[in-house]
């Protein structure tokens, strides 16, 4: 008989398919995952919803720029998001597409009508500066150096006539709900920000785009040269996604949402103008917002020109993805930033996954199958289960408070204890307690089965199946000792996690620290006719570097530009002045040198394709001299390889041939 608590609606924001999936998305949509899975487990007939955002002018340009139509891209895009679910094993319900003209569109002008009712929906004319990669107007107090701070790209000033919604007029009411916990914002830390966002005050927002400029997106009704902006567009997936309209038993069954899942970039959208939105309509509010930190590699924000952006379908491909779905849902805090390097995967794997657990299930049934073939009987070792039961304790807590990394810890520390038990009790050895001890260790795995399957499914259920049971095991209520039948059959399961051997790169060039620089002022030094000091700003710091460019550079030719400096080479004090780094330049036919330069921007890494980056804190000259770094017609080499930053080659000012000093 199932223990029905009630309904669970979870959902993911939904994807933007202007780029294929990163990352950042498959975190996401592992944390609703191991929640849904988890209250599945409880009970509760769950309602897991996830999809994608494809109107848009961004669509639009993306779509125009491979020669293709709209309607053409988003559907090649949006399968690409879609094969997550197989990819990842995600137990999604329903996977919502804003572009669905019989389930979204009538969704989405519904709600706009209702706004309208409500006296909320205007019309105004509006100047304003609009980046397009935000999809947004910006204030021009936002601006940095008259960029977008998001972007790095000049908005483009545009003056056109748009809806708007009211936001002002629900603004402090939902700053009181939030307060309330009526909805509820975790962690504490956003809620705070978002109300501290509102007690700022807040303006009425635009909610549609002139369609001579933006003709990618659903029709305002009733005024045919408008298109709806995303806020009544993308959010209403949350209500079309759960048969709001054309379903009005499964809406009823299961509005409002319990979790909505989002990261911390998406938080104002969704604690502010959702549920403004929904009150003007008359709606019920979402219950919770889960707000998850964001993922940096090697402790730097992913970015193509660092050369650190992680491919989730390489890792997937290489390792598994319950290796993946292991790594991000233990190692990333999930209601914090986390960092992803592939050295720390690769421990976690073969510490984590291979070692712990996977010894510990290959060696429990072994012995199993070796001295009985069956379950065996004997009594609970009561010692050994109170630690258990503290654990699944702690488990089910942190479960509830949706810190998924601390609980799936608390799983970890299961196995551990039962690998201490296994060498302790030595069943082996020990004859007379054999029984007891395989038959409390198979039933502690099964047990363990269940807190697991919310992480690993797939290894999960192996261990059921192992023990001759099904998925419909997967209940709170068998999380005790006592249910495997005794003389049952047992199986011995196939090996889940392979120890990985990871060969750390050989190559000099990875222990340089290379990075692009800007010269921002230079100075003479005196007592020195062949020296600089100089003040190089590399992104995130700025250095003083003493080189001796003296009788090759004016100062005027040298402020400003953009160098490679070697940032690990070990200080040296040079005429009083500690120099901390080397500038690279490439030594002509004259033994004159000649600057390295790029177009990347200061801050960008140095990297070479196919060779990891693992920078020694500190290196002497004769370690980087060893890599013997060459110019060859203007192109910097590593052997037979290029090396770049951002995407383009590091080059010499003049296109010569020479070593790099």
């Amino acid at each position: 008989m199932v223990n029905f608590k009630g309904k669970f609606y979870i959902t993911t924001a939904i994807d933007y398919v202007n780029a294929k999936p990163h990352i950042g998305h498959v975190f996401e949509k592992l944390i609703a995952d191991c929640i849904a899975r988890w209250k599945r487990i409880l009970g509760y007939e769950v309602f897991f919803l996830t999809g994608t955002d494809e109107h848009g002018i961004k669509n639009q340009k993306a779509a125009e720029k491979l020669g293709l139509t709209p309607r053409e891209f988003v559907d090649k895009m949006s399968k690409e998001f879609y094969k997550l679910k197989d990819l990842l094993n995600l137990s999604i319900d329903f996977f919502i597409r804003t572009s669905d003209e019989k389930i979204h569109y009538p969704v989405a002008q519904e709600i706009w009508e209702k706004l309208v009712a409500s006296g909320d929906i205007y019309k105004k004319k509006y100047s304003g500066y609009y980046c397009s990669g935000c999809e947004a107007f910006v204030k021009k107090e936002d601006l940095v150096d008259g960029k977008c701070p998001n972007h790095g790209k000049e908005p483009e000033l545009i003056e056109e006539e748009n809806y708007f919604f009211k936001l002002s007029k629900y603004a402090l009411k939902v700053a009181e709900l939030i307060e309330k916990d009526e909805i509820k914002i975790v962690p504490e830390t956003r809620k705070k920000e978002i109300l501290s966002f509102i007690k700022q005050g807040v303006e009425d927002v635009s909610f549609s785009r002139e369609k001579s400029r933006v003709y990618w997106g659903i029709p305002v009704p009733g005024d045919e040269n408008q298109v709806i902006y995303v806020w009544c567009d993308a959010l209403v997936n949350y209500l079309s996604g759960v048969g709001y309209v054309y379903d009005p038993e499964k809406f009823k069954k299961f509005w409002p949402a319990d979790v909505h899942v989002i990261g911390k970039d998406i938080l104002r959208f969704h604690a502010l103008i959702w549920p403004a939105m929904l009150l003007s309509a008359g709606l019920a509010l979402p219950k919770t917002i889960l707000v998850h930190g964001m993922i940096t590699s090697q402790g730097k924000k992913m970015s193509k020109t660092l050369g650190n952006v992680v491919d989730p379908f390489e890792y997937i491909e290489e390792f598994g993805y319950e290796a993946l779905r292991y790594y991000l849902l233990r190692e990333i805090p999930t209601l914090e930033d986390g960092d992803f390097t592939r050295e720390n995967f690769i421990k976690r794997y073969n510490a984590d996954l291979a070692d712990n657990f996977g010894n510990l299930v290959r060696r429990a049934f072994l012995l199993a199958k070796k001295f009985f073939g069956y379950v065996p009987k004997g009594e609970q070792d009561k010692e050994l289960w109170e630690k258990i039961e503290k654990h699944i304790e702690n488990y089910k807590k942190e479960m509830e408070n949706f810190r998924l990394n601390l609980a799936c810890a608390e799983l970890w520390k299961i196995f551990s204890l039962l690998n201490e038990y296994l060498n302790e009790k030595e069943p082996w050895k020990n004859e007379n307690e054999r029984e007891k001890v395989i038959r409390n260790i198979l039933e502690a795995l099964r047990v363990a089965a269940i807190l697991l399957h919310p992480f690993l499914p797939e290894s999960a259920e192996k261990i059921l199946k192992a023990l001759g049971l099904e998925k419909e095991h997967l209940k709170e209520e068998n999380i005790k000792f006592g249910l495997l039948k005794e003389n049952s059959r047992i199986e011995i399961p196939e090996i889940f996690f392979r120890k990985i051997e990871e060969s750390k790169s050989n190559e000099p060039f990875s222990f340089l620290d290379l990075r692009v620089g800007e010269i921002e002022n230079v100075e003479e030094i005196e007592g020195s006719d062949k020296l600089y000091k100089l003040l190089v700003n590399l992104g995130n710091e700025k250095r003083i570097l003493v080189a001796g460019l003296k009788q090759y550079y004016s100062k005027e030719e040298l402020k400003g530009k953009h160098v490679i400096v070697l940032c690990n080479i070990k200080p040296r004090k040079i005429l009083g002045i500690t120099s901390q780094g080397m500038v690279l330049a490439a030594i002509d036919k004259d033994n004159k040198p000649v600057l390295l330069t790029t177009e990347a921007q200061k801050g960008e890494v140095v990297y070479i394709e196919g060779i990891p980056r693992n920078p020694k804190p500190q290196i002497n000259i004769e370690e980087f001299l060893n890599t013997k770094l060459e110019a060859k017609n203007g192109i910097v080499y590593y052997k037979d390889k290029i090396l770049k930053a951002g995407e383009k080659p590091v080059a010499t000012e003049k296109p010569i041939s020479g070593k790099i000093r």
